[in-house]
């Protein structure tokens, strides 16, 4: 099994700065990606910003130049850094891994239990 503990976010004034921290534990899988889902209230969840094994990067159109996605694979641990924030930054931040089964070969998906994030003057 896989667990994901995620830590960060907070309120900040627009144009501040978040740091998002997010670790899979467990050892019985393979991580194929990990990266960063929102979703604001009333809306669906969306993409923030993804990391794939090979290093391949993938953001939200809304974030792009702001936002940036790193990982530590020794740690199993990828972290969204967010920068000029703006209050449509507004929402529950979900750390997502996406993992195949050691032995099974399964793919799967876990998720991080959210984190709040609220950008307000």
């Amino acid at each position: 099994q896989v667990q994901v503990m995620q830590s960060g976010g907070g309120l900040v004034h627009p144009g501040g700065s978040l740091r998002l921290s997010c670790e899979a534990s467990g050892s019985s899988f393979v991580i194929n990606a990990m990266g960063w889902y929102r979703q604001a209230p009333g809306k669906e969840r969306e993409l923030v910003a993804e990391m794939i094994t090979n290093g391949e990067t993938n953001y939200g159109d809304s974030v792009k130049g702001r936002f940036s996605i790193s990982r530590d694979d020794a740690k199993q641990a990828v972290y969204l850094q967010m920068n000029t924030l703006k209050p449509e930054d507004t929402a529950i931040y979900y750390c997502n891994v996406k993992i195949t089964g050691r032995y099974s070969g399964t793919h799967n998906n876990a998720w991080g239990r959210g984190t709040q994030v609220t950008v307000s003057a």
